[in-house]
């Protein structure tokens, strides 16, 4: 995946230097493989945030970097902070509207996530149910998927998000706008300690 595919190439030429911040080798890596040199502005607003361990709620258009905010935060925070075990679901899940969201963000987390040794898994209708389903027995550290998938995997016994110490929530306007909230809500209160 060359650097123009991930979700928004840095071009700009001013803001926060990315090397300014506090992050693990291994996502500096990502972030140059990624070909980011400079923070956007909602990165300059929310890294600093996430990054703390605190709650962010961020909103800016399509293209802005927003993923590369969330993801670089969870691998962040993800590298710093020993995994509880043993585990049976994910560490970290992005709740995405569509299958293409979605997509889009496991393939940001790969270029993004490329040497941090986590693993990502997206999991979405359309695609085979029962190799997704298989393949969380490996347990992802990163889940990204569509609510109606995520949810029918945990009913299921497939997973469990008990043990989520990150979520994000990408799209909730569009979610609400798609009539999926109830899916959300049922998603949310399974992720409850």
């Amino acid at each position: 995946m060359s650097p123009t595919d991930i979700e928004t190439p840095n071009r700009h030429l001013s803001g926060t230097p990315l090397s300014s911040y506090d992050l693990p080798d291994e996502v500096r890596q990502g972030i140059a493989d990624a070909g980011f040199v400079f923070a956007t502005p909602i990165q300059e607003k929310t890294l600093p945030i996430g990054l703390a361990g605190r709650d962010v709620a961020g909103q800016a258009q399509t293209g802005t970097g927003k993923t590369a905010a969330f993801l670089i935060t969870i691998f962040s925070r993800l590298l710093r902070t020993p995994a509880r075990e043993p585990r049976r679901g994910p560490r970290a899940l992005v709740v995405a509207p569509t299958r293409e969201l979605v997509v889009q963000i496991r393939n940001d987390a790969e270029v993004l996530g490329r040497h941090t040794g986590l693993s990502t898994l997206a999991v979405f209708g359309g695609m085979d149910y029962k190799k997704q389903r298989d393949l969380l027995k490996k347990v992802p550290d990163l889940l990204v998927g569509t609510p109606g998938r995520l949810l029918d995997y945990e009913q299921q016994g497939a997973t469990s998000y008990r043990g989520i110490e990150f979520l994000v929530i990408d799209e909730a306007d569009r979610m609400f706008d798609m009539g999926v909230i109830r899916d959300l809500r049922r998603i949310l209160r399974r992720a409850s300690p």
